[in-house]
């Protein structure tokens, strides 16, 4: 396609999503509710909190944990990186400087050997020794509560974290969608010099998500991806036509389906493109990051 043409579409295209009329869907079950009360109640037993967030370092993170949590010295952990676009990584820095988050660590947590894994240990123990421990001055140990909403890698920095430091397997299960880990503060040590445990903890939301914006990129593993479909899907262009995308990769991958059709001389069976497997598998390339970088909101 002549560029001129590519310039004429750009135009054309949306620059916003139009949600309509809907309204946001909140998930707040039991065991978030449970696990936020006894998160509370144990921060006078830890020294420092572990905040893991992914790609929407801004909008995905819960306020919750600011009001309640955030009394402690504290590490914002932002994890799968290798899905993300590092190029906006200083000014992500100083917008969260902004926010009163100074202490920030990027991580591949699934990578057999994640160099940035290995400072977490000493920028953790730095933290906790540069300001007063109160009642817990006298013990040596330390225990650090590990935080964060659902399924952005809590379980995964955990294993990490022993995978690195104690040459141990996992300690944590892990799966691919939220709510694995229910089980409410989870003793987990991670770390043998010096001893430090970790308290793993559930993936808890806000009980109300502030915009149907925010609820959308949590829906997609908190992930805003970059147009490049095009790149996968064998696209000729950026398009904002869902049923052109989803046809195209129904034709891609070969999801049809026969239906029959009526016509006025008997019925006949066509062979149609299947939208709804080719959606699923859209979807499953989204979680996998399989269509590219991820923007930092």
């Amino acid at each position: 396609m002549r560029l001129h043409q590519i310039l004429r579409n750009a135009a054309n295209f949306r620059t916003v999503f139009d949600f309509g009329d809907r309204e946001v869907a909140h998930w707040f079950p039991r065991h978030m509710a449970k696990g936020l009360k006894q998160m509370k109640a144990s921060v006078k037993n830890v020294d420092c909190i572990l905040e893991i967030h992914d790609n929407i370092p801004f909008s995905g993170r819960n306020p919750l944990f600011q009001d309640s949590l955030d009394v402690r010295p504290h590490l914002l952990v932002l994890n799968k990186m290798d899905l993300a676009d590092l190029s906006a990584k200083h000014m992500i820095l100083k917008q969260l400087e902004r926010h009163g988050v100074k202490k920030v660590l990027f991580t591949d947590c699934l990578r057999q050997r994640d160099d940035n894994v290995k400072k977490l240990v000493p920028m953790v123990t730095e933290l906790i020794e540069s300001q007063p421990r109160f009642h817990r001055e006298e013990n040596t140990n330390f225990c650090l509560m590990v935080i964060g909403v659902p399924n952005v890698g809590k379980s995964s920095l955990i294993n990490a974290l022993r995978r690195t430091n104690l040459k141990k397997g996992r300690g944590s299960k892990v799966g691919g969608e939220p709510g694995i880990t229910k089980a409410v503060l989870t003793r987990i040590q991670v770390c043998e010099r010096p001893i430090i445990h970790l308290l793993d903890t559930p993936g808890v939301l806000p009980p109300k998500i502030q915009s149907l914006e925010t609820g959308m990129k949590l829906a997609l593993c908190g992930e805003y991806r970059l147009g490049q479909a095009n790149y996968v899907y064998d696209l000729s262009e950026p398009s904002d036509d869902i049923q052109q995308v989803l046809k195209r990769i129904a034709v891609k991958l070969g999801k049809t389906q026969r239906v029959k059709a009526i016509t006025g001389v008997g019925n006949i069976t066509l062979t149609v493109p299947n939208y709804t497997a080719a959606a699923y598998d859209f979807i499953r390339a989204f979680r996998k990051g399989e269509l590219g970088r991820v923007m930092l909101d």
